[in-house]
């Protein structure tokens, strides 16, 4: 004998739509939330940024903003005169802006400033004063934020040019390979036998800060100083 089918209570059908009419609006709201806080990592960041955040802490000076006197130069990116492979080395102040850095396939054109802190990260790139000046041999090691100067750094490709311009010469560097790498691990960034230039930020992560590292490693081609060394032969 078949069972008769009992109807389904009225009472448990309301129950069940007032359930639904309450949670879809619960979860309409969760959601709209997690759009709106994707949506504002970029800006936050960007926050990060002007709020004197500087991404590399065993780079930065003790008390960066105490007596930091920041100096900008006018620096010739057109000398036409004649050039020398050796020449004369003027070392700059901290805080001072003793160089200009140019790629043309990225259209870089960014003023590079004598140590790092977070208020010549706000001006252009800083270089680290663990690495070595223009023109001696080793390591030039180069940083600047991914949200501002340093944004289409990873765009740069293996036998692109660099420049780097000073008041005393220019030098030019060619890219010979890309890296990434934890802030913890300083191989890249430590003093080197070779003559080299490394260009480096942090990779964008869109959930906040990211413990990555992005560089461009670049070899030297060529030395060009505006001034002989005295007994110099031309």
């Amino acid at each position: 004998m078949n069972k008769t089918e009992q109807p389904e209570h009225p009472t448990r059908k309301s129950r069940t739509g007032l359930i639904a009419d309450i949670c879809t609006p619960l979860l309409l709201l969760v959601l709209c939330g997690a759009i709106t806080a994707v949506a504002a990592i970029k800006p936050y960041e960007k926050l990060q940024t002007y709020l004197n955040i500087a991404f590399m802490d065993n780079f930065k000076n003790s008390d960066p903003q105490a007596g930091l006197l920041i100096k900008n130069n006018q620096i010739n990116t057109e000398h036409q005169g004649q050039t020398y492979t050796e020449g004369k080395i003027l070392v700059p102040a901290f805080g001072e802006q003793y160089a200009t850095l140019s790629c043309d396939s990225i259209s870089l054109n960014v003023p590079v400033y004598w140590g790092t802190t977070a208020a010549l990260l706000e001006r252009g790139a800083c270089q680290a004063t663990s690495s070595v000046v223009l023109g001696n041999p080793g390591n030039v090691v180069i940083d600047a934020h991914v949200n501002t100067f340093f944004a289409h750094l990873d765009q740069m490709s293996v036998g692109d040019t660099v420049v780097l311009y000073t008041q005393y010469g220019r030098f030019t560097y060619e890219v010979s390979e890309t890296v990434t790498f934890q802030k913890t691990d300083k191989r890249y960034v430590i003093p080197t036998e070779d003559d080299r230039l490394t260009l480096y930020t942090c990779i964008n992560n869109v959930f906040g800060s990211s413990d990555d590292r992005y560089a461009v490693i670049c070899k030297l081609t060529e030395r060009a100083f505006y001034q002989e060394t005295e007994g110099q032969n031309p």
